[in-house]
């Protein structure tokens, strides 16, 4: 596959590649410059942040849980999400 850039410095992604890679309009791209050529991301949803940053922004109440019930309740939150797809 091949484009063409344009004068405004702009490409046009091949509809194969967005489409695999569910990149629709308005999608924002982290382009890195690498040895080999130019790398295009997925720029992440939300900024990086540190537990720091949020730890104990939301309330809670009850008993803390474990990280065992924790990483149970993920995993059937994830097969939840998986069954629905």
């Amino acid at each position: 596959m091949t484009t063409t850039l344009s004068t405004k410095g702009q490409i046009i992604l091949p509809k194969a590649i967005r489409q695999r890679r569910d990149w629709e309009v308005g999608t924002r791209l982290i382009v890195e410059e690498t040895a080999e050529g130019v790398l295009l991301k997925r720029a992440p949803t939300f900024a990086a942040t540190k537990p720091e940053d949020v730890f104990a922004l939301l309330p809670h109440r009850g008993d803390p849980k474990s990280v065992e019930e924790m990483d149970a309740a993920v995993l059937a939150e994830a097969r939840r999400r998986h069954d629905r797809d």
